[in-house]
């Protein structure tokens, strides 16, 4: 009787170690959500596409670390955040920002999940699950989580608990991340290219209305194809690329391409990244320049993003020396301080908007 090939010549030449991974259904009998928190998942999300649609005249902010690296900390920006939320939520709908997987321009710690000790030891499983016991806790909370997609599986994890969700630069013009935002039970906001170019995410945002099907895993852990219906409730977020794009003229420029291509003419501006130049500092400068245009009467403008978190500056991790409480490991953030005047601006904006 002849032998089978051996395949181990071609296949997995250059992978290591293969690990088992925990299914999404286990995590989530493991962790599973409330009623009260499904609630609160659900109404914010409501809200959400509500100001997408303009049946709400708030301002949708979306705020919070660049990324997430420490429970009682993140905790700890929730319970502030939602104060924020109880005292301007006439004016701003407010969803934490809580990033667990960060994309890299070549390597560099990855976040969260895949390596939450921080060490390069990446406790993937155990990263998932701290993943989702802390979005379980902010939500808890009364407050909306927002979070990026960057891999493709995590989201089957997670997802059931996010109110908000973004496709990044890097990834916008991926015709995977496109097929998943056309899946995604949340609104999706797609980040325009690393070079500024708006129409990479006017694209993304036709694709991802479309119904598709693609390869996958189910919460069971299994290969399977799934066909979607369509997201109709994406946005482009503006982020800057080789120049900045937030001013009036910017706004203009972006909200006349969606409307050839036949979508709603808004943005979400996000005040960090290219926006801010890099300088952490500078989202408050930014900040007020759109708080500005909001106040003259555009409504086209639904949405802010901040990177803020307890501390303000950045810091890098380092073997065996001791992190600084409540400052970033990734991009530079402003604080809580600098935080609170910038959203009280923002508030008063939308209520000189809404007295016009």
């Amino acid at each position: 009787m002849p032998h089978s090939p051996d395949q181990s010549r071609t296949d997995n030449t250059r992978i290591r170690a293969i690990r088992p991974l925990i299914s999404p259904a286990l995590l989530q009998e493991q962790l599973p959500a409330c009623e009260a928190v499904l609630a609160t998942v659900e109404a914010s999300r409501h809200a959400i596409c509500d100001v997408l649609e303009g049946k709400d005249d708030r301002l949708l902010v979306v705020v919070g670390p660049c990324s997430i690296h420490d429970h009682d900390q993140a905790m700890e920006y929730a319970h502030w955040l939602k104060g924020q939320s109880a005292a301007l939520g006439a004016d701003l709908l407010l969803v934490m920002r809580t990033y667990f997987e960060k994309p890299r321009t070549t390597v560099g710690w990855k976040g969260y999940i895949n390596d939450p000790h921080l060490d390069g030891s990446f406790s993937i499983n155990e990263g998932l699950a701290l993943a989702r016991s802390l979005l379980l806790d902010i939500v808890g909370t009364g407050l909306a989580v927002g979070t990026e997609f960057l891999d493709l599986l995590s989201p089957q994890y997670i997802s059931d608990l996010v109110s908000w969700g973004a496709i990044g630069a890097r990834t916008t013009e991926s015709q995977s991340h496109r097929q998943l935002a056309s899946g995604l039970s949340c609104p999706v906001g797609f980040k325009n290219g690393t070079d500024g170019g708006i129409k990479v995410a006017s694209d993304a945002m036709l694709a991802a209305r479309a119904p598709h099907a693609f390869m996958g895993m189910t919460k069971w852990g299994q290969a399977a194809v799934f066909e979607t219906e369509g997201n109709t409730h994406c946005h482009v977020i503006l982020r800057g690329g080789k120049q900045t794009n937030y001013s009036a003229a910017d706004v203009q420029g972006a909200c006349a391409l969606l409307s050839e291509n036949g979508l709603r003419p808004q943005v979400m501006i996000d005040v960090s990244h290219a926006n801010s130049s890099k300088q952490y500092r500078r989202q408050i400068e930014v900040a007020a320049d759109v708080a500005g245009q909001i106040a003259a009467g555009d409504t086209r403008i639904t949405g802010l993003m901040v990177e803020s978190h307890l501390q303000e500056g950045r810091q890098d991790i380092v073997a065996g020396q001791a992190l600084q409480r409540g400052v970033s490991v990734t991009d530079a953030c402003i604080s809580i301080a600098q935080t609170e005047p910038l959203l009280q601006s923002l508030a008063a904006a939308v209520r000189q908007r809404r007295g016009q």
